[in-house]
C-alpha cells in the first residue's frame, strides 16, 4: 500500500521556503509521506492531491486576520503564506481531510475559526510563565485524540490563544491558564498543539503524530 502524502507548509524568507527538518521527518517515522508545500493561488487543487496538511510553526500571524491593528512588538509571518494556509485550510475541510498545527500553525487554526491571539502574553497576561523558550508541563484533558494527563513540553512563543475558535476546544493548558491545544470534536482529525512535538523524542509526540496519520489512512 502507498503512503499517504502528507502536505507540510513553509517558512518564507527572500526568494527561499524553509522549513526544519524535524516536521518531514516526524511525518515519515509515523508512515506518511511529507511533502513541501509553496504558497500558491491553486489551494483547491493542491487540497485534492495530498492526503492531510500539517500547519508548520512560524513567527506572528498578522493581527488584522482577527480584527486587531499591531499593539505590541511583533515580527509578522509573509501575508503570501498566510493567505495561503487560510485558503488551504478552507479547501482541505471542505473534503474532510485531516489538519495539524503546530504553534504558529495551532494560532492559525484558531484564527480560521473565527478566534483571535494574545498579541504578546508577557504584556496582555502579566501572570503568565515564560514561554518564550524553555520547558513547562502542561494539562491535557479528556478528549479522542491523544493522551491525558500532565506532560512536560517545550515552548517557544510569546503569542496565545485569546478567544477560542467557533466548534473548536481548548483540551490543554499551562499552570497559568495559556491554551496548549485545541482540537475539533466534530471532525475525523482537527489538531493544534502550542509546543513543538515534531522536535521532542517522547511517546507523547510519537502518539500525535501517529494518531495524525493513522486518520490520514483512514480517511483515504
Amino acid at each position: 500500500m502507498l503512503r499517504p502524502i502528507i502536505g507540510i507548509t513553509a517558512d518564507i524568507e527572500g526568494n527561499c521556503l524553509k522549513l526544519n527538518r524535524d516536521y518531514a521527518e516526524a511525518v515519515e517515522n509515523a508512515g506518511a509521506c511529507p511533502v513541501l508545500l509553496a504558497p500558491s493561488r491553486n489551494a483547491a487543487d493542491i487540497a485534492l492531491r495530498i492526503d492531510g496538511i500539517l500547519i508548520s510553526g512560524g513567527s506572528d500571524l498578522h493581527p488584522s486576520y482577527y480584527n486587531e491593528d499591531i499593539n505590541y512588538e511583533i515580527k509578522i509571518v509573509e501575508r503570501d503564506r498566510s493567505d495561503f494556509e487560510f485558503a488551504m485550510i478552507r479547501e482541505i475541510i471542505k473534503l474532510k481531510k485531516p489538519v495539524f498545527g503546530i504553534c504558529y500553525g495551532m494560532q492559525l487554526i484558531n484564527v480560521a475559526f473565527g478566534g483571535s491571539l494574545y498579541q504578546d502574553i508577557r504584556q496582555q497576561v502579566p501572570a503568565a510563565i515564560g514561554h518564550r523558550e524553555g520547558w513547562h508541563t502542561i494539562k491535557i484533558n479528556d478528549n479522542k485524540l491523544i493522551d491525558r494527563g500532565e506532560f512536560k513540553v517545550n515552548s517557544s512563543h510569546h503569542q496565545a490563544v485569546k478567544v477560542i475558535g467557533q466548534r473548536l476546544n481548548a483540551i490543554a493548558f499551562s499552570a497559568d491558564g495559556i491554551v496548549e491545544a485545541v482540537f475539533r470534536n466534530d471532525y475525523p482529525f482537527l489538531l493544534g498543539a502550542q509546543w513543538h512535538p515534531e522536535r521532542m523524542k517522547d511517546s507523547l509526540s510519537e502518539k500525535i503524530f501517529r494518531a495524525f496519520v493513522g486518520a490520514v489512512i483512514e480517511g483515504k
